[in-house]
């Protein structure tokens, strides 16, 4: 029989929650930082994980981020007031149930950052999971437990959401994969939604080899498939600007790959990222309005979060729809040339927890997410602080198959030197 353990501080109480109509919402940063809490819950369980579940016999251990519905769990989404009113899950999310049947065990719930609503990773209330590269830094978020739990080996895989970056921001900060999924392609029933016309969920793992496993867990058949490597190099004009370390590993990577790239001028990220914000405070807004009463309860990044968001006008929802498609159409233009687009995932080292910067986590991975694109993230070395720096690929709508393969090709060619 299984058995599972709360790790979180206090627990549940069996109130109903609200009906959020089976929608699920992933991560927004508006606050790059968040709020800096690395300190044990009070049973001195590990702020990685929300629940922990011994399996009843072996099989691919799956750690599953705690805004996806696991049956008999209750699903917190890192708040305390909806932990306060959740009750047990009555069936799992369509993802975890696929999974299930390719045979995982589910061996507990990650910890992430409220309401997914944060790129730090950091939470006030069920504390924030330590970054295995270096524990003064953000484990990056929203799905910082998926991550930590397979960067120390404690999962083979995980799952994690992706709204504006929250599985790769993550995996870049702690030194793994991970795979965001086109737009639609894993269903998100019974997933606690961020933003649903952003909202993705995808697989973490150490490396490749183990992000492919959780596309093959969720997606029965699935298989890297071979392609030409048609790609473009985009250099991001950002401020601040991309640390220059983090250029040259990303370059160092193609080149030992034998990857030739095609140069394309940069498009304007700063607009897709504010757009990509402000079209999860739209949808984040309606789903999370019921916890205004709560308000003060919340992480202080969502005490900001929910208000700001009450604020935005038709007319810059409208404005945020014209920047989106605008994207979607020089994806279009770029890809019938070059299908694969290759840049950085995070901008430098990840922050130090407190420190105040100007750097945007999401800055380079909203794009793909407005887009409705897939990309996989995964780590190359000689970035900054004497840290792997993390290459992303985003490919045209349903190409994760050769995103894994072009992934593969590149992972071989650093761990060879």
């Amino acid at each position: 029989m299984t058995s599972w353990l709360l790790c979180f501080p206090g627990g549940t109480t069996p109130r109903d929650p609200p009906d959020l109509g089976g929608k699920s919402f992933p991560p927004n940063p508006l606050d790059p930082l968040g709020d800096h809490n690395d300190a044990m819950d009070h049973d001195g369980a590990s702020p990685t994980w929300i629940v922990r579940i011994t399996p009843d016999s072996a099989g691919v251990r799956l750690a599953v981020k705690d805004c996806i519905d696991v049956e008999g769990l209750p699903t917190t989404v890192g708040c305390p007031v909806i932990a306060e009113r959740a009750r047990p899950a009555s069936q799992d999310a369509a993802v975890v149930a696929a999974a299930r049947r390719s045979g995982a065990q589910i061996i507990g719930k990650t910890n992430l950052s409220e309401l997914c609503w944060s790129a730090a990773g950091t939470n006030a209330w069920s504390g924030m999971p330590v970054n295995p590269l270096d524990p003064r830094r953000l484990p990056g978020g929203s799905s910082s437990g998926s991550a930590v739990a397979v960067a120390v080996g404690e999962a083979d895989v995980a799952l994690g959401t992706d709204t504006g970056g929250s599985v790769r921001i993550p995996a870049a900060c702690c030194g793994v994969v991970g795979l965001k999924t086109t737009w639609g392609r894993v269903p998100v029933d019974g997933v606690y939604p961020l933003a649903l016309s952003l909202d993705t969920v995808g697989p973490l793992g150490a490396d490749v080899a183990a992000a492919e496993l959780g596309m093959r867990l969720i997606e029965p058949g699935f298989a890297a498939a071979s392609c030409e490597p048609r790609v473009a190099r985009v250099r991001p004009e950002t401020d601040p600007e991309v640390d220059p370390a983090v250029e040259a590993a990303v370059d160092a990577a193609l080149a030992g790959a034998g990857i030739a790239v095609t140069e394309v001028a940069s498009f304007d990220f700063a607009a897709a990222n504010d757009a990509g914000n402000l079209l999860i405070d739209v949808e984040a807004y309606q789903v999370n309005e019921y916890l205004l009463p709560d308000l003060a309860r919340l992480s202080p990044y969502n005490q900001r979060n929910l208000p700001e968001a009450a604020t935005v006008t038709a007319d810059q929802a409208a404005e945020a729809n014209r920047a989106r498609a605008q994207l979607r159409e020089w994806f279009a233009d770029l890809q019938a040339r070059h299908p694969f687009l290759v840049l950085p995932t995070l901008m430098g080292a990840p922050p130090l927890a407190g420190e105040r910067t100007r750097m945007s986590l999401t800055a380079l991975t909203m794009p793909a997410n407005v887009a409705g694109l897939p990309a996989l993230a995964l780590p190359v070395p000689g970035g900054p602080a004497g840290l792997p720096a993390s290459l992303q690929i985003i490919g045209p709508p349903g190409s994760e198959e050769q995103l894994i393969t072009l992934g593969r090709l590149i992972e071989t060619a650093t761990a060879a030197h």
